[in-house]
């Protein structure tokens, strides 16, 4: 799979926030990803060092609407909590592929 389609979006919330002061950072991944596809688009994308990678499985959400319909309101997809080496930072805002 291309790392392009692998990284879906990070994620920023509150708590994702205080994990970035322990060089954790999350993101939204394709739910076909695995942890080595992530930790090679992190690296190349964003020019730092990934020492781990752990993935967490977010299933969708549906609710029961009228006689027995089903609304999605959530698709099913995977987060990815990144680990990358001290001493580096990963700015979202600033992309340094390399190929």
């Amino acid at each position: 799979m291309q790392f392009t389609k692998v990284l879906i979006s990070p994620v920023v919330t509150e708590k994702s926030s205080n994990a970035q002061t322990k060089h954790k950072y999350t993101f939204r991944v394709n739910a076909d990803s695995n942890k080595v596809e992530v930790a090679k688009a992190v690296s190349r994308v964003y020019g730092v060092d990934v020492t781990s990678v752990n993935i967490i499985p977010v299933r969708r959400k549906e609710r029961l609407v009228g006689r027995g319909k089903v609304m999605t309101k959530r698709p099913a997809s995977k987060r990815a909590i990144v680990t990358i080496k001290a001493k580096q930072n990963i700015d979202f805002n600033k992309l340094k592929i390399s190929k």
